[in-house]
């Protein structure tokens, strides 16, 4: 069983803010003793961070729930709830972070030790030293603790490499990796030998180096699912060049040619954005019986169906059991890298919106609608947030929280749609009832 696994589903919870403490001290002429209950301490925020001795998502298989620890509440004497720390997740450099819900990219994580919080921790509750007032000294109010963010995610992880070997199975891609460079992939004399991309550091001659990447074997029909089909396909979205590797011997029969364009076909296919990605084609296997008249010909094809203003692409014959050709290939390579900009990976439009914790003025703060019972149900984050943080349990923090949905124009929108004197109105579960 492969231990590699490049797509992995998780959800990440913050931490919730600590509650607000309501106390008082015990002082001769200060009125009720004085309010002296200190704030919550912030929530754990849980933060990605980026592993580069991680290869793999095999680490979110079994653990793929991910929770940061809620701040401490509150205390006497004015004191502070301790904050919790913060919950960091180690992922494998080349990880996009998705949102599950909406398919839009969150983050890509690619350098050594970039952060990111994915799920920001909920903040502290005030006490009710923080709602003291010169009309109200004794103040029995106190704030619950903010929930902290919750999200699904999606994790995919896009190997690094500057160079992506491409081309149908047992053409010879592993051996060109393992003879170039400190690589050991798996050889067999069987297609799909290959079932894990495969990472090796070339340096050439001159002394440049580069991360070459060894992609399972593609056959046709791959950009739609067949034999490992996207498996391989996404890993080759982050090279900067592509190998496409041809045995030119024809040992499985097949035209050296048709096998050029039905790998760039699937290429296409998947996305459109990799045929922007230069190529060098890799004549494989020319020690074998026929294969230079093979390269012949698929010159002339080649040559035929290109555009005479076209530049035509470089071939380069090699033989990598026998070692031949092998520093002119990775010289060009090389030269090749030093001309290619890095490609943008996503557009603006697969990016999700910047998450923006103010409050919006143009946003709606709440939203009213009717339930089966004929109740009256209120919504919308500000509210919901709000309901959340109030403590139901204190008389006065009800009546605050009642002056506050007043405030925000709840009663008048609810006489606006008919409610009227003894109706019920439910936030979440809570009900309580309307007063005209």
């Amino acid at each position: 069983m492969s231990m590699f696994l490049d797509t992995a589903k998780i959800s990440v919870k913050a931490g919730r803010g600590g509650d607000g403490m309501v106390a008082f001290r015990r002082e001769k002429y200060v009125p009720n003793g004085g309010p002296w209950g200190g704030d919550g301490g912030r929530g754990g925020d849980v933060i990605f961070i980026v592993d580069e001795g991680l290869r793999t998502l095999m680490d979110f298989r079994y653990n793929r729930k991910f929770k940061a620890k809620s701040g401490e509440k509150g205390m006497t004497k004015g004191m502070h709830g301790r904050g919790a720390e913060d919950l960091y997740v180690r992922v494998p450099q080349g990880t996009t972070v998705r949102d599950a819900e909406t398919g839009k990219v969150i983050t890509d994580l690619v350098e050594h030790g970039q952060e990111f919080i994915i799920a920001k921790g909920g903040r502290g509750g005030r006490g009710n030293i923080r709602f003291a007032t010169p009309r109200n000294p004794a103040p029995e109010i106190a704030e619950n603790g903010e929930p902290g963010e919750e999200r699904e995610l999606a994790l995919e992880l896009k190997i690094l490499a500057d160079v992506g070997l491409v081309g149908f199975p047992s053409v010879g891609k592993s051996t060109l990796l393992s003879v170039v460079s400190a690589a050991k992939p798996k050889i067999g004399a069987y297609h799909f030998t290959t079932i894990v991309p495969n990472l090796g550091m070339v340096r050439t001659k001159s002394g440049d180096g580069f991360a070459m990447a060894d992609l399972p074997g593609l056959i046709e029909g791959a950009s739609q699912g067949v034999g490992l089909g996207t498996q391989f396909l996404r890993h080759i979205e982050r090279t900067r060049v592509i190998l496409h590797v041809i045995d030119m011997s024809a040992s499985e029969g097949r035209d050296p040619y048709e096998d050029y364009e039905a790998i760039n076909h699937e290429l296409e296919t998947y996305n459109l954005r990799l045929m922007e990605r230069p190529q060098i084609i890799v004549a494989n296997k020319m020690d074998m019986p026929e294969a230079a008249e093979n390269l012949k010909v698929f010159r002339e094809k080649l040559a035929a169906n290109y555009d005479e203003f076209d530049d035509l692409p470089l071939i380069f014959p090699i033989s990598s059991i026998a070692h031949q050709g092998l520093d002119n290939l990775l010289e060009a390579t090389a030269d090749l890298l030093d001309k290619t900009d890095e490609f943008l990976l996503y557009e603006e439009t697969d990016m999700a919106e910047e998450v923006y914790y103010g409050f919006n003025g143009e946003e709606k703060a709440f939203e009213i609608s009717r339930d089966d019972d004929a109740a009256w149900v209120l919504s919308g984050e500000k509210l919901e947030k709000l309901f959340v943080m109030t403590n139901m349990e204190r008389d006065e923090s009800i009546v605050k929280f009642a002056r506050q949905l007043r405030g925000m124009g709840v009663d008048e929108a609810l006489r606006e749609r008919g409610a009227r004197d003894g109706d019920i109105v439910r936030i979440g579960n809570f009900e309580f009832e309307f007063v005209d």
